[in-house]
C-alpha cells in the first residue's frame, strides 16, 4: 500500500480570502516503510504572507521571491500523489487549499479524484477523546522526539507525522478468527478450513537485531507508561503463565 504523508504551509488560514500554499512537504511510505522518495517544494504565492502565519512557520516573502509558482509544479505534484492514500493531520485544511490551487491552475482536478485521504486528527480524537490531539501533543503521548521543531515546516511536519501515524497504528488492527454472528448462529457446523498436506513450506522471516532492539525499546516505553511490565514482558519471563 502506498501512502503519502502530506503537510502544507500557507499565507493565511482561508483560501476563500485569497490565501495560497507556500510550501508542500510529502513523505512516501510503502507497506509502512519510508522510501525516501519525498516531494518538497517552496512556492511563490503572488501575495503577501500574513504576519501571524510568518510567526508560525517563519517563511518570509523575501525568501519566496525566486521560488516557482504552484502552476509550475502542479503536474509533477499530481503525478506524485495520484493513486496514493494521503495521510494528513487536519485534512480539510490542507485539502481545501490544494483544491483551491488546482482550481486556480484550471486542472479540472480535485484531491478526491486523485487519491483517498486519511485524517490523523479525526483518528486521534477517536482514540484519545477529550485530550489534546495536535501534533506536539501526539509526539509527547507516543514519545516521539520533536525537539528540533522550533517552527512549523511542511516537510519536517510530514516527517514527524509519519512517525506519529506509525505509532498510532502500530497495534494489531484486526484479528478475524471466525465469521462473527454467522459463526455464532451456525456454531454446530464445522468452520475449520484444513490446509492440504502437500502445501509449500511456509517461509519464516525472523526479526533482525535492529528490529529486536526497536521491539525492546517499545516494550520499555509501554512499561514506563503503564507503571509496570507489559503482558509480553511477563510472558517472556514466565512462558507458562
Amino acid at each position: 500500500m502506498r501512502q503519502v504523508i502530506l503537510d502544507t504551509e500557507t499565507t493565511g488560514l482561508e483560501p476563500q480570502q485569497g490565501h495560497r500554499i507556500i510550501e508542500i512537504g510529502c513523505v512516501e511510505m510503502v507497506d509502512r516503510k519510508l522510501t525516501g522518495n519525498n516531494f518538497h517544494q517552496y512556492l511563490q504565492p503572488d501575495r503577501e504572507i500574513d504576519a501571524g502565519a510568518i510567526e508560525v512557520h517563519g517563511i518570509s516573502n523575501e525568501f519566496l521571491a525566486d521560488k516557482p509558482r504552484f502552476a509550475d509544479i502542479v503536474e509533477d505534484f499530481i503525478h506524485y500523489i495520484t493513486g496514493a492514500e494521503l495521510v494528513i493531520h487536519n485534512a480539510p485544511f490542507d485539502v481545501g487549499f490544494l483544491d483551491h490551487e488546482f482550481r486556480l491552475c484550471d486542472t479540472g482536478k480535485q484531491v478526491s479524484e486523485l487519491c483517498t485521504v486519511l485524517d490523523t486528527l479525526t483518528m486521534a480524537r477517536k482514540m484519545h477523546p477529550g485530550q489534546k490531539n495536535n501534533l506536539d501533543a501526539l509526539c509527547r503521548r507516543y514519545e516521539i522526539d520533536n525537539t528540533h521543531r522550533e517552527l512549523h515546516g511542511a516537510l519536517l511536519d510530514a516527517e514527524i507525522l509519519a512517525d506519529v501515524y506509525l505509532a498510532m497504528t502500530g497495534g494489531q488492527v484486526a484479528l478475524q478468527l471466525g465469521a462473527g454472528s454467522e459463526a455464532a448462529n451456525d456454531s454446530h457446523e464445522e468452520k475449520i478450513r484444513r490446509l492440504p498436506a502437500d502445501r509449500p513450506v511456509l517461509r519464516v522471516i525472523r526479526a533482525d537485531d535492529t528490529e529486536v532492539a526497536e521491539h525492546r525499546a517499545r516494550l520499555q516505553a509501554i512499561a514506563k507508561a503503564a507503571g509496570g511490565p507489559s503482558l509480553w514482558d511477563r510472558l517472556e519471563t514466565d512462558p507458562g503463565s
